[in-house]
């Protein structure tokens, strides 16, 4: 994993494009897939369902420390999210159930329409939806 590049844009930036960075955008980042360079350019969105599967990823993958400096750098970036999300998340998760999408997955889409920017994966069961940034 490469963690030298940051992709981390500064809250002050305030004309910056927003995305909604899931899990496994983060983890293409960190193992320095270069699909997502381009996306450094961009303030990150996500929130602490997606900052635990990160932390966890990482400790099965790395170790504590690595685990513990990826939280902390994207933790700054968590948005909460309210019941009207965990309404559309539910629907969504019943529509695709035979894609097998998380729980994660369908709140972080569903808060990234809500919010009204792109949901960035390379989980390919959010390919060919509307509102999602889908980077291999």
């Amino acid at each position: 994993m490469n963690s030298e590049k940051s992709y981390i844009i500064e809250d002050s930036e305030e004309d910056v494009e927003s995305l909604f960075f899931d899990s496994y955008a983060f983890f293409e980042i960190l193992k320095g897939n270069p699909n997502y360079l381009r996306y450094s350019k961009f303030k990150i969105i996500t929130t602490k369902l997606n900052l635990f599967e990160l932390y966890l990823g990482l400790l099965r993958n790395s170790n504590e420390e690595k685990a513990e400096l990826e939280f902390e750098r994207y933790y700054n970036f968590v948005v909460d999210f309210d019941s009207i999300v965990l309404k559309e998340a539910a629907k969504l998760k019943m529509q695709l159930n035979k894609r097998d999408v998380s729980m994660t997955d369908c709140i972080g889409y569903s808060l990234a329409k809500q919010m009204g920017i792109k949901f960035l994966t390379g989980d390919s069961a959010f390919e060919k939806m509307e509102n999602v940034e889908f980077v291999p």
